[in-house]
């Protein structure tokens, strides 16, 4: 039974810290982005935009899912900052605003919580 206990405990340490990571991995690729670099939220069908930004994305993206299979595992809904950069990429209509004004938007409410 402790053995248990201790597993689901060193799980929940090892989930927490890679939140942390993503958020941290995240904000970094968000200050990138509002700097001008465009790729992250992939708006744009242009492929080299595209391939620039992709390790990043991939990073982001294996890291939730990380995170979601511990959190399964712990029983915790899924992470909600991964669900949400997912929902804000692909594509975006023409009067949208750019990338760069939305990863500005995203490190305000970052720095908010």
């Amino acid at each position: 039974m402790m053995a248990r206990a201790d597993r689901l405990e060193r799980m929940d340490v090892l989930r927490s810290e890679l939140e942390a990571e993503y958020r941290d991995a995240l904000i970094a690729a968000l200050q990138v982005t509002s700097g001008g670099v465009s790729g992250l939220f992939g708006h744009s069908k242009d492929k080299h935009i595209q391939a620039a930004a992709a390790p990043t994305v991939e990073h982001l993206c294996d890291l939730g899912q990380s995170i979601d299979d511990l959190r399964e595992k712990l029983d915790l809904p899924r992470f909600e900052l991964h669900e949400q950069f997912e929902a804000s990429r692909g594509p975006v209509a023409a009067s949208a605003v750019g990338e760069p004004k939305q990863a500005k938007s995203w490190l305000d409410r970052l720095n908010q919580t």
